[in-house]
Parts: C-alpha cells; structure tokens; sequence
C-alpha cells in the first residue's frame, strides 16, 4: 500500500502556467448554485486549468441531483479544491459533503465544516456513502490557500498531479508571493443571482404574502395600477422560489384563506368572526409552510414581522383606504336620493357608482343587475352604501312608497 502511494506521488504531473479558477458558491446547494459549479468545472476542464478552488459559505441542497453533482465534483481531470472562507463561513449539508470530498480543503479561521447531514433540506433522508476526508488546514485568506496548493500532490479522474500555484516577484525591494498565471473568479450571474435569491424560504414566504396583499388592495382600489402589477410580480416570484422548496400544499392553503378572511371583514367595514379566522390561518399557515428540515423555516422574527406586517396592513391600512376611498360628508346625503349617476363597475349586487363625481359603494335594489357605465338612479341610503337602480323605474315611486307607509 505504501509503495503503491510513493510510486502515485512519484508519478504526479507537474502543473503550471495554466489559470486558476475561483468559483464563489455561497447560499443554499440550489439548481443555481449546482449549474455554477458543474459548468466552472467543464470550463475548467476545456481551457485545461492549473487548478479549481470552490469558496464555499454554503449549507444542504434543495432540488439538486446531489450524486450526480457529486460525481461531477470528484471525476473532474483537473484538481477540484475547497476553501471554506472567509471567517465565519461555513459548510455544512451538501456543501460539507463537497469540501470534504476534494483533493484538498482547507478553513479560513472562524469558519467551520460539518454537519454533513442532513445533505438535503427537501429530503432528510438522503444519504450518499463516499470516502470523505478530514478538513484540518488552515487559511486566513485566499491567498495563502493558493500558496498551499503549490507543489501539493492532488488527485484528479486523470490521475496525481502537482501544480504550480505561486511565485516570487520583486516590489519596492521586497519579494512578495503572487498567485502564478491568471486567476479567474466566476460567481453568479445577474438572472442566476436573482433564482438564486427566490429561492431562500424566507423571501419565497415574504413575497407570497406580500403579494397576496397588494392584490387585495388593487381590489379594493377599483382599478389596475401599480399595486396589481407589483403584487403579480411578486407571487410569479414566489411561485418560482415555492417551486424548488418542499412547500405544504395545506399550508398554502392556510396563508390564502387568512388573507381572504380579513379582506372580508374589510368589505364589510367591521371586525368581525372572519379576522379571526383569518389571523390564525396565517400564523398556522406560516408555521407548517415548508416541510423537509426545520432549518428552511424562516427565523421567528422573520416570521413576526411579516405575520404582525400583514395584519395591520390589512386590518389598519386597507380599512383607512376603504374608508378614504368611498367616504363622503355626511350633511346632505339625503339630498343624493333621486340622483342619477353612473356605475363604475357591475353592481351584482354589490359595485361601485359615480354620483356628482364621487364614488360610492352600491347595491342594486333589483334581482337584476346592473352593467358597468350604464345608468343607475339613488333610490336609498344605508350608512355609506347607495341602494341603486337602474334608469327606468324611478326614485319618485320609491319615495313615494316610503311616504305611504
């Protein structure tokens, strides 16, 4: 066994004057981050690199082919590295099982490697069973990792090999340590960045919601605006992010039926049962929205804010604008009875009526209803609700019937 390592050591390739690759990979192990690494490494193999060294702050996978990414990492022809920096950093799940898998690793003080599992947060379950190795080496910098792999035997699909990381140039007199042939940094780009972003539970959940409320709120606005078209953005968004986590369909469920709970009580003015309802959905639904590990739940103050935020925007913010929006001065409203005006939109039975340019929400008096720009006439009021009917039929007879009983 030892001869056979000393003629493998005596056997390796010296490798220089090729371009070291620096691939960032920080974040959840997602399609995202699992595309980067695989194309750096076919790039790397293609253009014959001296050397490729992942920095890694990353944690477990989600909706990634771990195995196959895995296969990848390891049977790449030239030296696959990992440096887990900068301090603080960290590995654990999918990307441990990454850096302790490469031909060589080392932490930045401060950062730290492990628990490998769970190696997915979408399936705890998972286990893959490789020979993984001991991450003990130590770099504060980038730098001073690429100084470790100079003349260091690393094992490749292709066989042992030695590169040529560093050398030693003159400046202001001193001689300094600099990488050797170019370095090449890749990251993310800007639309990987942007799926990579969505798909972190919390902005997934944040923007669900967020959503959802600025939706209701064109609702109630009457009209599509900037609010609509925001408030689609950001569930197309969301959808996407929900797409590649382990999301309770249940769950889901819960977060709609609390926003339309509220939006009832906000259609009809009053706190009533419906709030209720509405508030404990979403707790309830926010709780026990994703499945998988409990690390993809959002931390409690994420969830606070946005469970608290929802709740006062639609209880306090959407009940103001509501009010803003159909309130008018109470003197001489009974002055209005008799009026003609227009529908803004269907009133069936409930909608919206112009009357001396102002809007106002309406019911029809009739079984039937009206269409949106016809003609409609005041026949009654009930607090801040005309009772309207069409143009034919009359006010006069109205009052009238009022005046006889």
């Amino acid at each position: 066994m030892l001869a056979a390592s000393f003629c493998a050591v005596a056997g390796a390739q010296n490798v220089s004057d090729g371009r070291i690759d620096v691939v960032q990979v920080n974040g959840l192990i997602d399609p995202s981050n699992a595309a980067l690494i695989r194309t750096s490494l076919r790039d790397a193999e293609r253009v014959h690199s001296t050397v490729v060294v992942f920095q890694i702050d990353a944690s477990a996978a989600v909706d990634v082919d771990v195995t196959a990414l895995l296969h990848d990492f390891t049977h790449s022809t030239v030296p696959v590295t990992v440096w887990v920096g900068p301090s603080g950093g960290r590995a654990r799940g999918a990307a441990a099982l990454l850096a302790r898998s490469a031909a060589f690793a080392a932490v930045a003080p401060g950062a730290r490697v492990g628990p490998v599992d769970p190696i997915r947060y979408d399936d705890t379950s998972f286990q893959v069973t490789a020979p993984l190795n001991d991450v003990t080496a130590k770099a504060s910098t980038l730098l001073e990792f690429i100084g470790l792999l100079d003349g260091r035997t690393l094992q490749t699909a292709a066989g042992p090999v030695k590169p040529s990381t560093i050398k030693v140039v003159e400046l202001n007199g001193r001689q300094v340590r600099e990488p050797k042939g170019e370095v090449h940094f890749r990251k993310l780009g800007l639309v990987a960045q942007l799926a990579h972003t969505l798909d972190a539970p919390w902005v997934a959940y944040f923007l669900f919601l967020a959503g959802l409320a600025l939706i209701v709120f064109e609702f109630f606005s009457v009209g599509v605006g900037v609010a609509g078209f925001v408030g689609a953005v950001a569930l197309v968004g969301a959808c996407f992010g929900f797409s590649h986590l382990p999301v309770t369909p249940w769950a889901v469920a819960l977060l709609l039926l609390g926003v339309f709970g509220m939006a009832v009580d906000v259609q009809a003015g009053t706190l009533g049962p419906w709030t209720f309802i509405g508030a404990g959905s979403l707790v309830a639904g926010s709780l026990w929205l994703f499945g998988g590990s409990s690390r993809l739940d959002p931390t409690w103050w994420v969830l606070a804010f946005v469970i608290a935020g929802t709740v006062v925007f639609m209880l306090s913010g959407m009940t103001a604008m509501v009010r803003s929006r159909f309130s008018t001065p109470t003197i001489g409203r009974e002055d209005l009875v008799g009026e003609m005006g227009l529908a803004e939109a269907d009133v069936d039975p409930d909608g919206v009526v112009r009357i001396r340019d102002a809007l106002w929400r309406a019911r029809t008096n009739r079984a039937t209803p009206i269409q949106a720009g016809d003609l409609v006439r005041v026949v009654s009021i009930e607090g801040v609700v005309l009772e309207v009917e069409p143009e034919s039929g009359g006010a006069r007879d109205h009052r009238e019937r009022r005046r006889g009983s």
